[in-house]
């Protein structure tokens, strides 16, 4: 191992003197799919450390089914992908970084498994097998629900349309493929499950006995088989031997029939006229019976799936059905899922895990003990053996490595914190990501743009009230299986208490969802009455108490009986028997909720209001206009008191737009007349453009409102060098594919608000609608006066936009925490929402731009102060950004225990232009840096479009250094200058006219000082 390694493994605690957990200095997201493998991270990990990334941070790498461009559909836990280089191209990619002294942060999927494609066998097991499957209990499958036809069956929401209908069509295919039969329907292969093969081998059995005759040793063989099937343990039977026994012997039935079907002719032709006739005749409806019946006999229910919601009986990661949960709380699945994660870890090939949708999670903090539990476990064997075998010492030992570096994909809802009982490193930055939103945000426009929102919608809707319905709509809608189940679990143990039993089955699904939909966060953590905190208390008694506020007309007593038992004060009032089936409502509850918060919020509400958009993202409060700058240190505060090494994200995979779109979009919030008065013309100028649909105008006026903002936050840079025809052609071209981005970011858009239209019922007339819209009023064909005022705007919106965006590079570089770049994002990025954000990344683009930006870094006096000057004249190109984060990032490399030990003290600036000011400092021995950056940059310069720089921005304002003395030196790593404290008021101190005297952030770095 080499020194570098060494160091960037281990960080020992000063002040306590234990080993840490490796800890990332930067880490990089890479999304890996077909189109971008192990081999094209590999070529970009010299650039990578070059711009000062510590750790590449992967999305999932397992085998995902066939043509997967995010991986979180993994099929196969124990392989890595093959699509994206198989296991030699990921230990070439981990060597070599390894080599250079980085790390690998894993994406791992504990929640769910992909279930789309044959690939998983998991899951095609427990289709053939159903509850005698050996994987039946890794899904979290109800065999036993509600409805007795699918009872110890698997519903599949599968089909286009009803089941009839797709029978009697031929769509629905039974096939022979080497000694199995399974079902087909179009690529989605159905195993036919052993228990009906007798059905199929025995329809023509005559017939084969004439052909054949009786002694003939292949018939006898054939019979064999079939006596064999009625001895085959039921799949009911779920006896742990006789489980076994069956997948043994269905195996066994197979391999025979497989080697009879290839020796025998007679029997190939029996079993091929068979099939033919199984599958019917296309317009002969009774030709289908006998597939209908065998198809009666399996262990799923093959379903429409627009109309199959309400009975879909396994949980799924949100509403998405080819995403089937599993039980990772099992030692079993547990064991199976992760492996393979620490193979690559023991082996030194992956230092850090950033763990996906933990709330779906039966127990979430003991799934994180598991993790450090395991891992330890596993480095004891690794340190075991090499003692025994007297070999080479891996890449990591047990002397040297605290616990594994993990962060959690948490959301966290107003005023809620990570439990503290979760042993991980944190979450993985949401919480940041909106904190530094607001600093951006004009907090005193807040009513003015209430009242223009209002006024352009003729009644905008209000946040609150809007969540409590779209979460009830997606209960309703989307996941009303999951709350069906959850309320008749319910139902069957009030129904055994004198005390409840009154209570009805449609009463307690009704007052579930009342509850849920008021829960002020995505869920508890509640695993038996001694884990419930004042924290589950306060949200349920909350949830609770709203609840009955909506309904005056419900009884309380129902919803005082949903209290008591989500917080398990009623307990002891049931039966004993009764009691653990009591807890496991409450820890089901509790995985439905997060769900249930995720999509009637995240993914419908954000989509309807639009008051302000970059507030509309995960984890966003958006009826919150706005973080003070004490808020926001307060926030930093907090995550380096308890959570000092969590992940900082201001853009991610997941993200409803990048972080520069965001930074544009919040501009509007210092100029609400002028917003106003520019949405007034547009409406008029665009109206012409609408279409009448179910006679309303098409899109409407908030699907207006919306496509306005988009338009400014990701308009294209437009830069005119010259009219040449190639220039001219080229900036057609690259209008055309914004044009076609809208295009499809508003069909999303409108399909995930689900107001005219949606994903389940696409309304394809309003669709079009809008389609024409987004069209027409981006064509360039004909004159446009709508296109030269928005250019204008925007133009406006773009140039202080900027600001607010190299102001969150700095404060994302530098607040407690370590930073995260995603993918593309070191320079200028527009990109919305999923697929928009995972289009192919230049990378040349970017590596030329840093060798540009690293060959001018080190210039001083006038030569930097013009390189400074050029990379603000021409900032449309990204270097400015690029620059600013390799300075950040490179001051971490040098500085690394800053980060990892430093203090972090507010800084207060006074004057007047005090409250356009964020600054910090952070201190580790005798190091000390200070952060300052301006924010509301359009009232900083009251309106005039200028660079935030000089006395004629910044007048007297003045930034206090409480700690320092006058004369000491600090050096801004941006501009390469020196500036010495000075007093003012008999305080130390710099004025913000010299700090800001050529670049619009800073940081500084104090000299030594004899």
């Amino acid at each position: 191992m080499s020194d570098t390694l060494i160091e960037a493994t281990t960080v020992i605690d000063a002040r306590e003197g234990r080993a840490l957990p490796r800890i990332p200095r930067a880490s990089y997201r890479l999304q890996f799919n077909p189109s971008f493998t192990f081999a094209d991270a590999q070529a970009l990990i010299d650039y990578l450390d070059m711009l000062g990334i510590s750790d590449c941070y992967a999305s999932p790498i397992f085998k995902a089914r066939a043509g997967s461009m995010h991986g979180y559909d993994i099929c196969d836990h124990s392989k890595i992908s093959p699509a994206l280089g198989g296991k030699v191209a990921f230990d070439t990619f981990t060597t070599a970084l390894r080599d250079r002294g980085m790390g690998l942060i894993l994406d791992v999927v504990p929640n769910h498994m992909g279930i789309g494609d044959a690939c998983n066998h998991w899951w095609m097991d427990v289709l053939e097998n159903g509850p005698g499957s050996i994987y039946a209990n890794h899904f979290d499958i109800d065999w036993n629900p509600v409805r007795t036809e699918i009872v110890n069956k698997v519903l599949l929401p599968i089909l286009e349309d009803q089941y009839g209908t797709v029978l009697e069509d031929g769509k629905l295919r039974l096939v022979y493929e080497e000694g199995t039969f399974c079902i087909f329907h179009y690529e989605t292969k159905l195993p036919v499950t052993p228990d009906s093969y007798s059905q199929i081998l025995s329809y023509r059995l005559d017939e084969l006995v004439e052909a054949l005759g009786e002694t003939n040793e292949y018939l006898q063989e054939y019979q064999s088989i079939l006596t064999a099937l009625n001895y085959l343990p039921p799949n009911t039977d779920q006896n742990p031997e006789k489980v076994a026994e069956r997948n043994r012997e269905k195996e066994v039935i197979k391999r025979r029939i497989d080697t009879l079907h290839r020796a025998c002719p007679e029997v190939r032709s029996v079993i091929e006229s068979t099939v033919e006739e199984f599958n019917g005749v296309v317009g002969i409806p009774s030709s289908f019976d006998l597939l209908d019946k065998l198809i009666d006999e399996q262990s799923y229910r093959p379903a429409f799936w627009r109309v199959a919601t309400e009975e879909i009986n396994y949980r799924r990661f949100f509403d998405i059905n080819e995403l089937a949960a599993i039980r990772v709380e099992l030692p079993e699945v547990f064991e199976a899922t992760h492996h393979l994660v620490f193979q690559l870890i023991a082996e030194g090939r992956v230092t850090g895990l950033r763990i996906d949708h933990p709330d779906g999670l039966w127990d979430p903090p003991k799934y994180f003990r598991q993790l450090q539990d395991y891992y330890i476990a596993a480095l004891q064997q690794v340190t075991d053996r090499e003692d025994q075998e007297q070999t080479e010492p891996s890449q990591l030992s047990l002397q040297t490595i605290g616990p594994i570096y993990v962060v959690a994909e948490k959301i966290l809802s107003m005023g809620e914190t990570l439990p503290q009982d979760w042993e991980v490193a944190g979450t993985t930055g949401y919480d940041f990501l909106n904190g530094t939103i607001g600093l951006f945000i004009e907090r005193q426009n807040r009513f003015v743009f209430d009242k223009i929102y209002n006024e352009f919608l003729e009644g905008a809707p209000k946040f609150h009230h809007l969540t409590n319905s779209t979460r009830k709509m997606i209960m309703l809608v989307s996941l009303s299986s999951e709350i069906n189940e959850l309320s008749s679990q319910l139902d069957r143990l009030s129904a055994k208490n004198r005390r409840y039993r009154d209570f009805t089955l449609n009463s307690l699904t009704f007052a579930i969802r009342e509850v849920v939909a008021c829960l002020p966060v995505y869920r508890t953590y509640i695993n038996g009455p001694d884990s419930v905190t004042l924290w589950d208390a306060r949200y349920i008694e909350a949830a609770v108490a709203e609840a009955k506020r909506r309904n005056p007309r419900t009884a309380e007593a129902i919803f005082n009986f949903i209290r008591d038992t989500l917080l398990l004060r009623n307990l002891p009032v049931f039966a004993e028997e009764d009691q653990p089936k009591l807890v496991d409502f409450v820890m089901k509850f509790q995985q439905i909720s997060g769900p249930v918060m995720a999509k009637g919020v995240e993914d419908t509400a954000f989509y309807v209001y639009n008051r302000l958009v970059s507030l509309n993202e995960v984890g966003g409060h958006p009826d919150q206009f706005g973080v003070t700058v004490p808020e926001f240190h307060q926030h930093n505060s907090q995550r380096l008191q308890l959570w000092p090494h969590a992940m900082l994200s201001t853009s991610t995979h997941d993200t409803k737009r990048s972080e520069d779109v965001r930074a544009r979009i919040s501009v509007l919030s210092e100029m609400p007349d002028e917003w106003s008065a520019a949405l007034a013309r547009w409406s008029e100028l665009n109206v012409d453009k609408k279409t009448t649909v179910d006679a309303e105008a098409a899109p409407d006026r908030n699907d207006e409102y919306l496509l306005y903002q988009t338009l400014l936050g990701t308009w294209p840079l437009e830069v005119y060098h010259s009219d040449s025809p190639e220039e001219e052609a080229a900036r057609a071209t690259t209008f055309a594919q914004f044009r076609d981005r809208i295009t499809e970011y508003m069909h999303k858009a409108t399909k995930e608000g689900k107001v005219h239209t949606s994903w389940v019922n696409p309304n394809s007339t309003y669709d079009s609608a809008v389609a024409q819209f987004v069209s027409g009023i981006l064509d360039t064909t004909a004159p446009n006066p709508f296109l030269d005022d928005i250019r204008a705007f925007q133009r406006r919106i773009s140039f202080y936009g900027q600001f607010n965006a190299l102001s969150t590079v700095v404060l994302k570089c530098t607040s407690p925490g370590v930073p995260d770049i995603y993918q593309g994002n070191e320079i200028w990025d527009f990109s919305l929402v999923d697929p928009d954000n995972r289009r192919a990344v230049d990378y040349q683009q970017r590596q030329g731009m840093l060798e540009h930006v690293r060959a001018h870094s080190d210039l001083v006096g006038d030569e930097r102060a013009e390189f400074l000057a050029d990379l603000l004249q021409y900032s449309h190109d990204g270097r400015i950004k690029l620059y600013v984060t390799y300075q950040c990032l490179n001051f971490r490399r040098v500085n690394h225990q800053i980060f990892t030990h430093g203090d972090y003290s507010v800084l207060e600036a006074r004057g007047e232009k005090h409250e356009h000011v964020c600054a910090f400092a952070r201190q580790f021995a005798d190091t000390t840096m200070i952060v300052v950056v301006p924010r509301l940059v359009v009232t900083l310069t009251n309106g005039v479009e200028q660079l935030p720089l000089g006395a004629e921005v910044w007048s007297d304002t003045w930034l206090d250094l409480p700690y320092e003395q006058a004369g000491w030196v600090y050096q801004d790593l941006m501009t390469g200058r020196k500036l010495s404290v000075g007093e003012r008021d008999g305080a130390p101190g710099l004025a913000l006219a010299d700090m800001f005297d050529r670049f619009p952030v800073v940081l500084l770095v104090r000299q030594s000082v004899s």
